[in-house]
């Protein structure tokens, strides 16, 4: 096998120009393998193999830096990097990240995980290398996915000033997670579908090739180039802006690749070479159902079925169910979701109410302040999100939603820890940023049931209300405990002995856990259902410091500004008589890996949790 020959980084270039189409299957059928055990992300990957192949026999690794926005397509790259054994434990704890990591590769230069980051990234690479007099290449590679998100924009403002070097590859293939939308979208099928331009292009090159000195034509052409394309295709929006525009080149044909790539390493300034491919290229289910091979389970190779099928909900389907069923109810009601409508559980929603579905692109940002926009208008908009990305509109939420007090309902995803994706992805951060929020109110469901009474309590709710959800299956047990939905009132599941634990949404389940561990040892334990996080339930707080010894919150979020902080600051007064044990993620970033296991790892699993306890009621004796 070619791949056999690709043990570090450049090895690539010892191999044949006439082997390119073999080492490029051969890389697909290694990535399927790998992926159809490991779980991961195909579709981007698949989709960016020549690409990558073409950018690593262009660039002169590590010495020249190569970025790759949200960096789930960075798994070719990781193979001609030398890092092939790797994939034996690709996202699983203590093996290969599935996105760049600086502490993993110097050929990795910049860590990523969310969108429209990498032009920004590059750019302040090349201002580095600039002022430190060095001649490296720069290169950052953003999709078209990415190229909604308004940072992408503020950085390509700032690029465009350039009189030095920066090569920008804009990877089209029309998809970010799902279909791509908004005008970027209509603006990029124009210059794809441009065939009078290419036409024009090619059949004047092509002529004067044939003529005396026509060669010396074509390079005159080229030189203005600029001005041709202004010609012939409406709107050349990157060249207005002062950015030299190389395109679209097939992002499957490596040759044609490697010549636009040397055009684009001779240029003066910042330039956009516009590259289209297929995403899932190469194997026909993921071709077919590119959204749902963005990021894969471990699946059967010849069906592309999961490995595992699912026949239990999960919290997504719930709020998909409960969301369908609001909009039955209440024609004001709203839906918005950032590019993943199939992620949030919004594509019922979206097929049944059209009208009342909006999907902005990768723009959390604009999503919050538009909903913001809706609520002026009088409607109840209801913001989908992953907990991980929602942190990039902290300042819309504040500023547009909540000093206007204004009724978003925010339905807050992958809460906690979400496992493979690692650091970037983990939702550990949201109770504690949210709290900070003056207006705010949070929630946490304890069970699949729960969730949808809080649903409904949030959108008859008179101001911003954030609801937040683990990944995974939906909790099916307590459902004997369902009392309506109260502002700032948490719900007692137990009351016995000197023991209380305080759980907040996810937790619940381990305080339960929990429970039946310290009775074995002949302890018993109150369980209280925080349900709030804000406003937190003063009353049960200080009705378990007054009756136990041992109060301990519970809490699937960073230490720092979390539930158990709030819940200490009301136990102070009772310290003579009751003691105090915060259970949370440590505050720092946590690594991938199955989420059980992270859980053990930092110590918040029912074991770890119960000898904590026990340990600390032995010191109380």
């Amino acid at each position: 096998m070619l791949l056999d020959n690709i043990k570090g980084v450049n090895d690539i270039k010892n191999i044949n120009q006439s082997d390119y189409p073999v080492l490029a299957q051969e890389i697909r059928d290694f990535l399927i393998e790998k992926i159809s055990r490991t779980g991961g992300h195909l579709g981007s990957n698949l989709g960016a193999v020549e690409l990558t192949m073409a950018l690593h026999l262009s660039l002169n690794l590590p010495e020249d830096k190569l970025i790759w926005d949200v960096g789930h397509q960075s798994y070719t790259h990781k193979l001609l990097t030398g890092r092939r054994d790797g994939f034996e434990n690709l996202r699983k704890f203590g093996g290969m990240s599935g996105f760049p990591k600086r502490k993993e590769s110097d050929c990795d230069c910049f860590d990523t995980g969310h969108s429209s980051t990498s032009i920004s990234a590059g750019l302040g690479l090349v201002k580095a290398r600039d002022i430190q007099g060095e001649t490296n290449t720069v290169v950052s590679v953003i999709g078209d996915g990415s190229l909604t998100g308004g940072m992408a924009y503020e950085a390509l403002n700032n690029a465009a000033k350039l009189e030095t070097n920066f090569i920008i590859v804009l990877n089209d293939n029309n998809m970010s997670i799902s279909e791509n939308v908004g005008g970027m979208s209509k603006y990029l099928n124009s210059i794809r579908t441009a065939n009078a331009y290419l036409d024009i292009k090619e059949g004047v090159y092509n002529t004067l090739k044939e003529i005396p000195r026509g060669e010396r034509v074509v390079e005159s052409i080229r030189k203005a180039k600029s001005s041709f394309k202004q010609l012939v295709v409406p709107g050349m929006m990157f060249e207005d802006m002062g950015i030299t525009y190389l395109g679209p080149v097939d992002g499957h044909n490596i040759p044609a690749m490697l010549k636009v790539f040397q055009d684009a390493k001779r240029t003066r300034n910042t330039v956009m070479v516009h590259v289209i491919t297929q995403k899932g290229k190469g194997y026909a289910p993921a071709e077919r159902h590119p959204a749902r091979f963005h990021g894969a389970e471990p699946f059967d190779i010849d069906t592309g079925l999961p490995a595992k099928a699912r026949n239990v909900a999960n919290y997504t389907d719930i709020f998909s169910t409960v969301m369908t069923k609001l909009g039955a109810r209440d024609e004001k009601v709203v839906a918005i979701t950032a590019a993943m409508p199939d992620g949030t559980g919004l594509k019922r929603f979206r097929n049944i109410y059209p009208e009342r579905f909006f999907d902005v692109g990768i723009a959390e940002e604009h999503a919050v302040t538009f909903a913001a926009g809706l609520a002026a208008g009088g409607l109840k908009p209801v913001v989908a999100v992953y907990s991980s990305f929602l942190q990039r509109a902290y300042d819309q939420i504040l500023h547009d939603v909540c000093i206007q007090n204004l009724p978003v309902v925010f339905a807050i995803d992958r809460a906690g820890l979400v496992g493979s994706d690692g650091e970037t992805h983990q939702g550990i951060f949201d109770l504690s940023y949210l709290s900070s929020i003056p207006n705010m109110h949070i929630m946490a469901p304890k069970n699949k049931w729960e969730l949808s009474d809080m649903m409904k309590f949030a959108v008859a709710f008179d101001g911003p209300v954030a609801i937040r959800y683990p990944r995974g299956e939906a909790y099916a047990g307590l459902k004997e405990y369902r009392a309506a939905i109260e502002l700032g009132k948490a719900e007692l599941l137990s009351a016995e002995g000197e023991i209380c634990l305080m759980a907040v949404g996810s937790m619940v389940k381990t305080a339960e856990e929990v429970k039946a561990l310290l009775n074995e040892s002949g302890h018993k334990c109150s369980i209280i259902n925080a349900r709030f996080v804000k406003p937190v339930d003063r009353e049960a707080a200080e009705w378990a410091a007054k009756n136990h010894k041992l109060v301990v919150s519970m809490e699937e979020n960073v230490a720092s500004g979390g539930y158990g902080e709030k819940l200490r600051e009301i136990m102070a007064p009772y310290y003579r008589t009751v003691k105090f044990i915060q259970i949370a993620i440590p505050d720092e970033y946590v690594e991938h890996g199955n989420v059980e296991q992270l859980k053990k790892e930092i110590g918040i699993d029912a074991v770890t949790i119960a000898e904590k306890i026990k340990k600390e009621m032995e010191t109380e004796r």
